[in-house]
């Protein structure tokens, strides 16, 4: 079936899934393939459950009500790219190491006060978030906000042939996924691919935070939209105070505004003032920007905090890398409690250099001296032999059933792979 074809279909169903256990009434089922599933073989489940379409690229698959396709995959971000260019919205892409996901709900929350506003739902932001986000634009939005993630070379220039973006934004490079990239090298050339994307646009316009020397390295020929805590650019801030909650003033064509937001960790002002650039750019006002910063509250275990009956937890248990792992650190170093823990996972996907990061983190524990230290994994294990360490979470857990902490302020931060987040239930 052709492109064209298979777009009007689309645009009869409304919707697309690609998981046959959730189907909307008269949607378009795309059968995936993974390592343990094939999609094909749940098209007759997603039509019996209501899909008016299943597109499946085996034959033996193809009933009645299946569209017989290549490759599912491949139409699906095709016809993901076909509904981009038709709409014709504009689109902002978001990558980074760190705080993209942040900084996209950040950017969305902040255009959201002046225009209707399509964004990446939670971090689908791979070669199959990407897609099936941008099929749930309609015509009622006005602007996109798309995150695109990558742990490999060249995922970032595939995820931009499909969506296309309008405009750029890097939130940072940093030491994460060395596995798959090979270096740091490598990390700073895949993101870069939404620059040289922009840049073979033409006259394209990035934010870019001002005093990063990788991304200026990286951002010639391109329009640069400035924010910081220099003065004199388009958007400047200064870090008010942290404790625990980010607290800042931020300065723009001459003006200064305060906010207080429920964002953990200073590293967080860099992510606030990307969406005050983006959104003064695209005119919103001051103090409807004040208002989405302040109104904001991270979910998803990103910074999140808690109080419990015995302690105070700051649950940072979705992702970490040697960059984020040091920046959490360092701010709960400055962070102002009578009793400081820390519960940390392993830093996954580091490749050869897995050894020397997880030293260097038992490094800066050694110098801030934490009342108690828990370590979970194998990496930090062959790191050191300081500390209490386990294998696993369970472990763990089971430490702290018998040794319960009372009147912490604990940090807990670890890649989403080590399930950190089971923690605070027994803190």
């Amino acid at each position: 079936m052709e492109l064209e074809e298979l777009y009007n279909r689309f645009l009869e169903c409304g919707t697309v899934t690609t998981d046959s256990r959730r189907c909307p009434a008269g949607g378009m089922f795309i059968a995936l393939k993974g390592e343990t599933f094939n999609g094909n073989a749940f098209a007759a489940q997603a039509l019996a459950q209501g899909c008016r379409y299943a597109v499946v690229d085996e034959a033996e698959y193809a009933g009645e009500g299946c569209i017989l396709v290549d490759d599912c995959l491949k139409t699906l971000q095709q016809l993901a790219n076909y509904h981009r260019r038709r709409l014709k919205t504009p689109v902002i892409g978001i990558t980074g190491t760190n705080g993209k996901t942040t900084t996209k709900e950040l950017v969305s929350s902040v255009l959201g006060q002046k225009y209707k506003v399509l964004f990446t739902q939670g971090n689908l932001n791979n070669h199959i978030g990407v897609p099936l986000t941008l099929l749930r634009l309609t015509k009622e939005h006005e602007m996109a906000v798309v995150e695109m993630g990558a742990n490999h070379p060249g995922e970032i220039k595939a995820l931009v042939h499909i969506a296309e973006p309008d405009y750029g934004l890097i939130t940072n490079v940093g030491k994460a996924h060395l596995l798959g990239f090979g270096s740091f090298e490598g990390v700073i050339k895949t993101k870069g691919e939404l620059y040289d994307y922009l840049r073979g646009k033409g006259n394209a316009t990035i934010f870019i935070q001002n005093e990063n020397p990788y991304l200026n390295g990286m951002a010639s020929g391109l329009d640069c939209v400035r924010y910081g805590q220099a003065s004199g650019l388009f958007v400047s801030g200064k870090l008010l105070s942290c404790s625990p909650f980010l607290a800042f003033e931020w300065v723009s064509e001459g003006n200064t505004y305060s906010v207080q937001t429920h964002l953990i960790g200073s590293y967080n002002l860099d992510n606030a003032l990307a969406a005050i650039a983006v959104g003064r750019y695209f005119g919103v006002e001051a103090e409807d920007i004040c208002r989405a910063l302040s109104g904001y509250c991270p979910q998803n275990n990103r910074s999140q905090l808690m109080e419990t009956e015995h302690n105070r937890l700051i649950v940072d248990a979705y992702n970490a890398n040697p960059t984020s792992m040091m920046a959490a650190l360092e701010n709960f170093r400055q962070m102002q409690a009578a009793h400081k823990m820390v519960v940390l996972g392993d830093m996954r996907e580091l490749g050869e250099a897995s050894l020397d990061e997880h030293r260097k983190i038992i490094s800066f524990l050694d110098e801030c001296r934490f009342n108690r230290v828990i370590l979970v994994g194998p990496e930090f294990k062959k790191a050191t032999s300081a500390y209490e360490h386990f294998e696993n979470v369970g472990e763990a857990i089971k430490a702290l059933q018998s040794d319960k902490p009372e009147g912490f302020t604990v940090l807990i931060k670890g890649s989403n792979s080590l399930h950190l987040s089971q923690v605070p239930e027994y803190l």
